[in-house]
């Protein structure tokens, strides 16, 4: 039980990572609120964790808007007292070249990914900085440290978050909370499969081609990166503050022959 006793707030906890840290964050004892912008597939997180004997609610709203954002922060808080762990992972994926990606695609993508990082946290932080105890958890990418073809606009964001994560923990270290970032590699999650099958003719050769872009030579799951979330969540990584933490089968460091 590693997080026991904690109350975590995950944001696009309704599918992927986000529901595989949901669940996993539950099995050890967290108590989770649940967000995402589809009611359904958020009411089925925190169902199937209530269902297994875990605690869970379910609180819609959109983390690129303001008043949403701070009704569900407050009513959070309300039912809680407290928030411990704030993962932020909601996030949109966006692909094309610079010159390709039109003002709009442009714009969603840096809201959803930096403005749904901004504000969860604004809106928590200052209840975090009462208690002079926390930890937040920042979605970043291993895209963030290399160069990708067509991945513009989410490069940008990714790059963004993780240099925002360093700044973060410099101003908020004297309160005790620390901010430590995520760095998946191609992860299958439900999003990565759906957006193969509708982008290629054969999605099981672009799968194959995406597999060879990681030393480890296959993609990596969502629990994959669940796990590494609930080593950011604990107190096991008390010493961390700031840092990177990649989930990525070598992507970054490595590289075939």
């Amino acid at each position: 039980m590693r997080l026991s006793g904690k109350i975590v707030l995950i944001t696009g906890s309704g599918s992927g990572i986000g529901r595989s840290s949901a669940l996993l964050f539950a099995h050890e004892g967290a108590a989770i609120i649940v967000n995402d912008r589809d009611a359904d597939k958020g009411e089925e997180t925190a169902g199937d964790i209530c269902k297994a004997g875990g605690e869970a609610i379910f609180i819609q709203a959109d983390v690129t808007d303001p008043e949403s954002v701070k009704t569900m922060v407050d009513f959070a808080i309300k039912q809680y007292g407290r928030i411990d762990v704030l993962f932020n992972n909601a996030g949109v994926s966006g692909v094309g070249a610079l010159h390709e990606v039109e003002p709009d695609a442009w714009d969603r993508v840096m809201s959803v990914n930096i403005k749904g990082v901004y504000l969860p946290s604004k809106y928590v932080l200052p209840h975090m900085m009462e208690r002079k105890s926390g930890s937040i958890i920042n979605m970043s990418s291993c895209i963030a440290e290399i160069g990708l073809a067509r991945r513009a606009s989410y490069a940008a964001t990714k790059g963004a978050v993780l240099a925002l994560t360093k700044s973060m923990q410099v101003d908020y270290v004297p309160y005790a909370i620390r901010v430590n970032a995520l760095l998946p590699g191609t992860i299958l999650t439900p999003f990565v499969e759906n957006y193969l099958k509708t982008s290629y003719d054969d999605p099981e050769q672009a799968i194959a081609a995406l597999k060879t872009r990681q030393l480890s030579g296959d993609l990596g799951s969502p629990e994959d990166v669940a796990r590494a979330a609930l080593f950011l969540a604990s107190d096991e990584s008390k010493f961390m503050m700031g840092s990177p933490l990649y989930i990525d089968g070598g992507v970054v460091f490595g590289k075939n022959a």
